[in-house]
């Protein structure tokens, strides 16, 4: 394997053998191609007789989810592993061991999470995981707080930027978050029932300039290294442990992104219900208690992120009295904004959700995409005045109304 090509399940099986530690000699190896995302291919591989499986997760040079035609660089599966080892730092409980990154074959080789379930469908099955937001919260913070210039040495800092650049993966947020839902774009993709509301996406000027500000900051505010794609699909759950995996999406961005990202997937769920909760008692109950992980989530993450600048911010200008309350307002306002990007792009744009699309009735698929819609454009529109995580709680309380 001395040159880059697509593993068949066969070849993942020879090069899971050629790691020392991993596996018995003699094992008698399965694999699985288990990759139902839209850009790798992801080869689980066991040892039934001995109960060890690892994970081979090797991009593609294209996006799978179109074809060949939408080439991508090869260089995201480089800035996944590193991205994964730096968190893995940071925060050693939250993400999968990675055992190896081989730079010819765009492959990592890390530890299975098979034990643990997708977030997205724990959520759609109603389940209550009651560690995430503590968990999440933590991630955030350290993740954030020791890749920006508050934790970390600045000039090392701007290298490790150039480390992390992404330009496309970047393009692809920038094109189907920040524009092509905006207008009448080839690549949106909504049902026929919701056509009304795609078209007054299109036409809602106050909206596109508040997205045109929000898209700004995405382009130019590298506060932190950035998971960015921290979605309920890429964060792996039990009731005791919450596990955060795939950053190919990872660049130096605002923080508010990733952390808009996490609620809005709850949100989402939130909306979602229309169709997963068989009714309005037990729709209100599971409600509340996403609405209450969405503030936690974001208390968690603030006193956690407040604390660990009191304790070790090596910037001296920024411990000025009176900055870090500046600095921590907006980013509850950056977090409104995006959690409204990624909300609206998941009910009208390319990629969306199954909590709202695999809804089997037609009216209540409706309802929870228009619910969806409602919700993520008020963020957007009330991002720059946001001043507590409740309004956020307003706002998706009155849109269920």
């Amino acid at each position: 394997m001395t040159q880059y090509h697509p593993l068949t399940e066969q070849e993942a099986i020879e090069y899971a053998k050629s790691i020392p530690g991993l596996f018995q000699a003699d094992a008698a190896l399965s694999s699985r191609e288990i990759g139902d995302g839209n850009l790798n291919l992801v080869f689980h591989i066991s040892d039934p007789a001995a109960g060890t499986s690892i994970i081979l997760k090797q991009a593609l040079p294209y996006a799978k989810v179109v074809g060949e035609s939408w080439p991508l660089s090869l260089d995201r599966s480089r800035i996944e592993s590193e991205a994964l080892q730096i968190e893995g730092e940071l925060c050693p409980d939250l993400v999968p061991r990675v055992y190896r990154y081989d730079t010819i074959l765009a492959l990592t080789v890390m530890e299975d999470l098979s034990d643990h379930i997708i977030m997205r469908k724990g959520l759609i099955e109603r389940r209550v995981y009651p560690r995430f937001a503590g968990d999440i919260g933590r991630f955030l913070a350290r993740t954030l707080f020791h890749t920006s210039d508050l934790g970390m040495n600045q000039q090392a800092k701007k290298l490790r930027l150039q480390q992390f650049i992404n330009p496309d993966l970047c393009k692809i947020t920038e094109d189907l978050i920040f524009d092509h839902p905006y207008t009448n774009a080839d690549t949106n993709n909504f049902d026929e029932a919701i056509q009304d509301e795609a078209e007054a996406l299109w036409n809602d000027q106050e909206l596109h300039l508040e997205v045109a500000r929000l898209r700004q900051g995405f382009l130019t505010n590298a506060q932190a290294l950035l998971h960015g794609d921290l979605h309920t699909g890429s964060i792996f759950v039990t009731e005791h442990s919450t596990k955060v995996i795939d950053p190919e999406f990872a660049y130096y961005g605002p923080m508010g992104f990733d952390i808009g990202a996490v609620l809005a997937n709850l949100l989402l769920n939130f909306a979602g219900q229309e169709g997963w909760s068989p009714d309005n008692a037990s729709r209100s109950e599971y409600r509340r208690y996403l609405l209450q992980t969405v503030k936690d989530v974001w208390a968690t993450f603030e006193r956690e992120f407040r604390s660990l600048w009191n304790e070790g911010c090596v910037d001296r200008i920024s411990r000025t009295p009176g900055f870090q309350d500046e600095y921590v307002r907006q980013l509850l306002r950056d977090t409104f904004g995006y959690a409204g990007c990624k909300m609206v792009r998941r009910i009208v744009g390319l990629a969306h959700v199954a909590d709202i699309d695999t809804i089997a009735e037609p009216a209540a698929k409706e309802r929870a995409q228009r619910l969806s819609l409602a919700i993520g454009k008020a963020l957007i529109k009330h991002h720059r005045n946001a001043a507590s995580i409740d309004e956020l709680i307003d706002i998706a309380v009155k849109a269920a109304e």
